[in-house]
Formats: structure tokens, sequence, C-alpha cells
């Protein structure tokens, strides 16, 4: 996968990202609106990328990818795809760094994975976000998605938003 924006370069997540998605997954706005996947230590984030990240690629030909700066690759957050249990369709997410929000990189990364999500033929995209994640929202009306419904999904009450 060859996918890049004016700021934005993505590749495959591999557990050398360890150190950076252990950061990314205890950071407060993933524990807040994506939840707490108990990822303790660098160890914890390897076998949580080798068990359900990584797998995802070759299951389905895509998957959540490091977002790095183009300028110094800096990874600032994960943008991706991925096929959840209990939805129809292809799922598109985003989560970035606290120090990366706010900088328009969610809004350039989530549209670059749809056109990406386009080209592999998947022309129905949905997205879920917690009722109270103004900013996910904010982002999915800014590339066209509009909210749906409110479903539950594992438990949790969620929005479902489609493109």
């Amino acid at each position: 996968m060859k996918l890049s924006t004016a700021r934005l370069q993505f590749r495959e997540l591999t557990e050398d990202d360890a150190p950076f998605m252990h950061r990314l997954m205890n950071s407060p706005g993933w524990l807040q609106f994506i939840g707490n996947r108990n990822i303790a230590t660098h160890d914890d984030a390897a076998a949580y990328l080798r068990t359900v990240y990584i797998p995802h690629y070759a299951r389905h030909g895509f998957g959540f990818y490091l977002a790095s700066s183009v300028a110094d690759d800096e990874p600032l957050g994960i943008c991706g795809l991925i096929k959840r249990e209990g939805l129809d369709h292809v799922d598109i997410g985003f989560a970035f760094l606290p120090e990366h929000c706010g900088k328009g990189y969610a809004t350039e990364g989530a549209a670059a994975i749809m056109t990406f999500a386009r080209n592999l033929g998947l022309s129905t995209l949905v997205a879920i976000t917690t009722p109270d994640n103004a900013a996910s929202i904010a982002v999915l009306q800014k590339i066209g998605f509009t909210q749906q419904k409110t479903i539950e999904l594992n438990g949790e009450v969620l929005l479902l938003h489609t493109q």
C-alpha cells in the first residue's frame, strides 16, 4: 500500500510500532472515546498489534495504518479501515496523539483513506463514534458522512455514520 498526502504518509503497522501504539492507546482521547484495551506495556501493545491489527491486512486486504509526518517521519496517529463484527460495512477510523489533534491531520488522513477504500472497490463505508465525540463527528461530517442512527455494538451505545 503506497499512500500519502501533502503532510502524511501511511504504512502498515508492525510490532516495531509497539511503543507508539502503547502511548496512543493510553492517551486520554483513546481511553475516553475508543476504550481501554488493557495495554499496560510495550509487550502488550506488540501482542495487540500481532493478534488484532496485523492479521487484518492478510484477512481483508486493508487495516489500520500508521500515519506519520512526511517532513520528519514522526508517528502522529493511525487511520484506516476495519471490518467489525456487528457492522454490515467496512468501518473507517482514526486516532491521533493529543499533541497532533486540532491540526487537520484526522480530516486529511480520513479523506485519503476514503480514496484508498474506493480504489479497493468499497462503495459503502460506515463510521462509529460515541455520542460525545464531537471532534470525530466533525471530521466525519467534513469528509461527507452523515449520522444515520444510534446502535448498540458490544454493549456500547454508538452513533452510526454513513457516507
